[in-house]
Order: C-alpha cells, then sequence, then structure tokens
C-alpha cells in the first residue's frame, strides 16, 4: 500500500475558491474563473481576471492583490486537502496564526485547534499528515487540549475551571500524564494556573487553616489577565477619585426623581467606580439624564457609550448628549481586537457611563477600565437580571457580589402609573412570577399555539398583518425573538418565511437582497466607515458581485469578503442577539422545543425588548411558568469577585 496521492495544485485551487477563502470573490465569479482559464495560482494575474464577466480593471486589480495577500491561508488549506481535510477550515488563519501559520502548524499540527470549528480529531488527521511517527501521548497534544479544554469553557462563559475538570477532560482523551499536560500548557504561556483562594482565618484556631488543593484553578491566560486587569483598574480608579462637584449641587437637577435616584446621581459625583441597576420602567434612563444635564452645567466632559448601536443611540436620544457604542469610544481596531485607547492614550472624558453593562465581556470590560485615566468617574448602568455577555465573564454581577463597588439598585416601577402593561410583566417575570396579562389597550398580547409548526405560522401572520392592522407598527419595526436557531419556530426557519413575505427575491449575494433585514454574529469594527458589532441589525441597501451595502443603527457600513460570512437574515433572531437593543413592536415565541433552554434571565430578557408592543407566542406549554419560577442562568464560573475582595483587603 503505497502513499495517497498528492493533491494536485488545480484540487487544492479549486477547493480554495469554494469555501469563500479568496476576499473579494463572490460564489457567481469563482463559478466563473475555470472558463476564463483560471485553475491554478498560477493563472491567477490582473489580466486575466479582466476576462470574467462583471469584472473591471480596477475590481481584477484589487482581486489579484487581495489573492496574493491570502497566500498564509492558500499555503493551510494545501496542508489541509493533502490530509483529507475540509479547506474551509482555514477560515480563521491569518487572524488566529499570523502570517507563517503553515510552518507554524507543520512544527505544531495541534495549533490547529485554536481555529473556530476545529475538533480534535481534525488536529490529529493533520498531524498523521504532517509528522512522521505521530504519537497520541505527544506532550504537544496534551497542551492543545488543556487549552481546547478551557476555551470550549468559555462559550459557556466561565473564565476559569477547576483544575480536576480538566485533569478529567485529558483523562477522557486517555492521556497518560495529565499533569506534565498541564505543566506543558501553563509554560507556553497559554494557561494560566491559579492557587486557591486564602480560607477565613478562625480566631479561636491554633494554627491558621490551609488552602484547599481541590479549588485551584486554570484559565486561559488572556480571559485570566483580563480578569486582573478589571479588579486593579476598578481599585485604581476608586483609589484615585476625587470629588467632581459638591453633591448637593444634585439638587439641581433633582425634580422628578426619588431619593434612591437623587443618592446615584451624588455617587457619581465622588466613587471612581459606581453602579446603577434596576428593571425597565424604574427610572435608570431618567437618573442618567440627570447625572448628564448636572456634569454638563458644571462644564466637565462626559462621554456616553453601550455596547450596541441601538442602545447607544437610545441613549443619546433620552440624555440629548452624543453617545456610541463601548468599541468607538475605546477606538476598535478591526482584525487584530485591539483598541487605539488605552493606558498610553486614555480616554479624554472625566466622567464615562456606559449604558447595557450586562453585556460587557471580561475582555471589553477590561479595556474600558484601561481606557479610564486616573480621576476618571465611571458609572454603569445595567440590569444583572438579563443574561449575560455573549463573551466569557460575569462582569457587573461579579462587581456587584464583591460588595466592594458603591450599588444602587432602582426598584420604584414608575412606568407601571403610564399603563406599562410590558413594564408590570417584565417586573414579575423579574422576580420569578408569571402572573396572567391583564392588557386591554393589547399592549401585550399572548397568542397560544399547539406546537412549532402553528406557532411559526401565528408569528409570520402578526408581524406581516395582525401588528400593523391593529395597532399601526410597520413590519419594519417588528422584531421576532426566539431562543432557538433550529426547527420550525426557530431563526432559520422563520426567517426563511418572513422573506418570502416581506422581501421575495432570489438572493443575489450571499442569499441576500436590497431591503432584506440582516443580523450580525460577529464583530467586524474595521470595515468603511463605521463597521459593525454582533448583534447589531441593519438592512440591506444595495448589492454589488461579492460586496453589498447595509444601514445598521450606528450608520452605513460596505461589507465584503470574510464579513458576509458572518451576516444572517435579521426578521427572526435569538434572545443572546436582541440584547441591548430595543423595537416598537417584538413578537416573542416560544416553541416546545425551547423548554430546556428557557431560564429566567432568558425570558425576561426577550420580553423586555419590547417599547411599544409585545407579542407572545406561547406553545412551551408549561416549562414556561417553571423556568420563571425556578431556572436560573447557570452559572459562570469566574474569578473576579474573589480577586475585587483580595485587592479590596
Amino acid at each position: 500500500m503505497g502513499e495517497p496521492p498528492t493533491p494536485g495544485p488545480d484540487l487544492i485551487f479549486a477547493a480554495f475558491c469554494t469555501a469563500g477563502l479568496w476576499p473579494g470573490l463572490g460564489k457567481r465569479t469563482a463559478a466563473e474563473l475555470p472558463a476564463a482559464g483560471i485553475t491554478t495560482p498560477d493563472d491567477v494575474s490582473a489580466d486575466r481576471l479582466v476576462k470574467l464577466p462583471r469584472v473591471g480593471r480596477q475590481r481584477a486589480e484589487r482581486l489579484f492583490s487581495s489573492f496574493l495577500a491570502a497566500a498564509p491561508t492558500y499555503e493551510v488549506v494545501e496542508m489541509l486537502v493533502a490530509a483529507g481535510l475540509p479547506a474551509k477550515l482555514a477560515s480563521g488563519v491569518a487572524d488566529g496564526l499570523g502570517p507563517d501559520a503553515a510552518r507554524r502548524l507543520r512544527d505544531d499540527p495541534w495549533g490547529l485547534l485554536g481555529l473556530p470549528g476545529v475538533t480534535l480529531a481534525d488536529a490529529d488527521r493533520l498531524a498523521i499528515a504532517v509528522l512522521k511517527g505521530a504519537d497520541r501521548q505527544d506532550t504537544r497534544r496534551g497542551r492543545a487540549i488543556v487549552a481546547l479544554t478551557l476555551r470550549t469553557a468559555t462559550r459557556d462563559g466561565h473564565t476559569v475551571l477547576p483544575l480536576d475538570l480538566v485533569v478529567a477532560a485529558l483523562q477522557a482523551e486517555r492521556i497518560a500524564d495529565p499533569v506534565a499536560a498541564v505543566v506543558a500548557a501553563v509554560d507556553s504561556g497559554e494557561v494560566l494556573e491559579h492557587e486557591p483562594p486564602e480560607p477565613e482565618f478562625d480566631e479561636d484556631a491554633e494554627e491558621p487553616p490551609e488552602p484547599d488543593p481541590a479549588l485551584r484553578t486554570l484559565s486561559l491566560a488572556r480571559f485570566g489577565m483580563a480578569e486582573e486587569a478589571v479588579a486593579e483598574n476598578v481599585a485604581r480608579l476608586a483609589a484615585a477619585a476625587e470629588q467632581i462637584a459638591d453633591p448637593a449641587s444634585v439638587r439641581t437637577v433633582a425634580q422628578g426623581l426619588d431619593e434612591a435616584q437623587k443618592k446615584a446621581v451624588a455617587q457619581v459625583l465622588t466613587a471612581g467606580v459606581s453602579l446603577l441597576t434596576g428593571g425597565p420602567g424604574t427610572g435608570k434612563s431618567r437618573t442618567v439624564a440627570a447625572v448628564v444635564k448636572l456634569l454638563k452645567a458644571k462644564g466637565t466632559d462626559v462621554a456616553l457609550a453601550a455596547p450596541t448601536g441601538r442602545a447607544a443611540k437610545r441613549l443619546e436620544e433620552l440624555t440629548d448628549h452624543p453617545a456610541g457604542t463601548v468599541h468607538r469610544l475605546l477606538g476598535a481596531q478591526g482584525a487584530s481586537g485591539g483598541f487605539a485607547r488605552g493606558e498610553e492614550w486614555p480616554l479624554d472624558a472625566d466622567v464615562v457611563v456606559v449604558d447595557e453593562a450586562s453585556m460587557l465581556d471580561v475582555e471589553l470590560a477590561a479595556a474600558l477600565l484601561e481606557a479610564c485615566p486616573d480621576g476618571t468617574h465611571l458609572l454603569l448602568v445595567g440590569d444583572p437580571a438579563q443574561l449575560p455577555s455573549i463573551g466569557p465573564g460575569h462582569v457587573l454581577g461579579d462587581l456587584i457580589d464583591s460588595g466592594i463597588v458603591p450599588v444602587t439598585e432602582l426598584t420604584t416601577l414608575y412606568r407601571q402609573a403610564e399603563g406599562g402593561a410590558i413594564a408590570r410583566l417584565a417586573s414579575a417575570v423579574r422576580s420569578g412570577e408569571l402572573p396572567p396579562v391583564d392588557s386591554p389597550d393589547r399592549e401585550v398580547v399572548v397568542v397560544p399555539a399547539t406546537g412549532s409548526a402553528e406557532a411559526a405560522r401565528r408569528v409570520v401572520q402578526l408581524v406581516t398583518d395582525s401588528i400593523p392592522r391593529a395597532l399601526g407598527i410597520e413590519p419594519g419595526a417588528v422584531q421576532v425573538v426566539t431562543p432557538v436557531h433550529r426547527g420550525p419556530a426557530g431563526t432559520i426557519e422563520l426567517n426563511k418565511a418572513l422573506k418570502a413575505q416581506l422581501n421575495p427575491g432570489e438572493g443575489a449575494v450571499f442569499g441576500f437582497d436590497p431591503g432584506d433585514r440582516v443580523v450580525a454574529t460577529a464583530n467586524h469594527l474595521d470595515l468603511e466607515p463605521t463597521g459593525f458589532a454582533n448583534g447589531e441589525v441593519g438592512v440591506v441597501t444595495k448589492t454589488g458581485d461579492g460586496s453589498m451595502d447595509v444601514a445598521f443603527a450606528s450608520g452605513p457600513v460596505t461589507v465584503s469578503g470574510q464579513a458576509l460570512f458572518d451576516l444572517r437574515h435579521g426578521w427572526a433572531i435569538t434572545v443572546h442577539r436582541a440584547q441591548g437593543s430595543e423595537w416598537p413592536g417584538v413578537v416573542v415565541v416560544l416553541p416546545p422545543e425551547a423548554g430546556g433552554m428557557l431560564s429566567r434571565p432568558l425570558v425576561y430578557t426577550a420580553l423586555t425588548r419590547a417599547q411599544r408592543h409585545l407579542s407572545i407566542v406561547h406553545a412551551s406549554g408549561a416549562a414556561l411558568a417553571r423556568a420563571v419560577r425556578d431556572v436560573d442562568v447557570r452559572p459562570r464560573r469566574t474569578r473576579l469577585a474573589e480577586l475585587l475582595r483580595e485587592i479590596a483587603g
């Protein structure tokens, strides 16, 4: 039995093009390459590309240079195809492994595990193809499994894992010496080991108690260091804070504020870091508006931000002061994921206010705090009853739990007085109750359905007919929110059904037509002119070949290349993606298959996206009331609260 035949250059080239790895090349143009005599890398030149339909000289030059720039990805595709692996695994290679990715993978094929969508079996296949005598017990493999185990845990929001869980994962992959694998991972610098916390000292005990070795934890270095940075910078800002204005000056903006709201305003004037929390309708926005009004009257420089474009826009309208996304405030630098503002070039505001702070993951929080110079006052405004951030960490919850940052919680419901059926329902769910809906003005409507298929039909009917007809809210201002992607009432099928009704078309670019609603599934902040963030919803205004223009809340963006892979249709989106945004009308659908995923924070976050009207298509039976009563989101394993308490001593 000889060696398998090496795939020829034309096979590799075809795999590279069809996997969408050539930036700017659309599917349609990729299919037309062979007819223009372009079947191997040596055939690619601007003169040949001009011969393609709809490709002018300028676009041919651009495509040629983007092909040359993708050389590192191409080299990796050669290795993958030779190992019988799909070319698309190379998609994140330039970001993840850098320009010499192929050489790095020849040295350590398990480095492939650092890319999205790669399994251990894939990496093992690559190892067999590139290493002579590849061995299951190779320390590089053990080290990669440690990092993979921690990376997988970050998808559930954990920043740390107990050492014994990581050891169990290594044993499950039949690693004979798990301790050596952990040591290798820590030595590589990718993983940090954390000593167990010091136990409470009992005055009467003879000996001080020993820390419990079972509480040792591991983290990926990037998240372990981010948590340490958050704790150190919170302590730094708290220590450096000086009073900005006399707390008595709160009375100048106190009209219409209750005692708790006044206290929150006064706190911002004295504390380096303070928190303002509460559910919808409790007056958080009114309080923030009072803070801004007071500071502007004093000539104090205020910066306002929120994690999403929609939340920033709402903050701007409520305070009559410019607001932008946190990424924009920090000067996000595209693909590298870094920020221009930081310790070297800090923000120049005296007070920074960030709304929707439950959405801040630990890395974004660390970047924000690092960019606040000594003397800055930071106010975080958010609702800890909502879902935690999409990225790892539990920043708002940990800051509250640590007990070392001043917190004002607003509890009085003001929107109730104005009829507010949405606020009443949300407030009840927040405290674990699901009351019958009492809303004669149809602000909240419950639509029962017996299964997913009926639920899906009801959703389409509500968006396209009932809500516009009965309430005068156009379909463009109604957002469908569901917990699931799959099934008849998941995002995929609902978007197909809604597109067919609201904007039928053949999907000229990547399945999209002008007029389609889209949602972003990743950050692309480097795109001109404003970029977009994960979860932002926009509308396609124009399509070209391999690119399209989308209007997002934060501004218009031209989307092409890799970024197109990170857009989906957005008439129906998941609750996680809807977080941080509000719409005039919202249809929340709860199909039977969502039963096991339902939790109080998920239901609460879904209901609170609606401003004027909320329809609940209820097909999950008793699971809904049970989830609201009993089910909290699974707690995230983090170190931040413990670190904050340690620093505060």
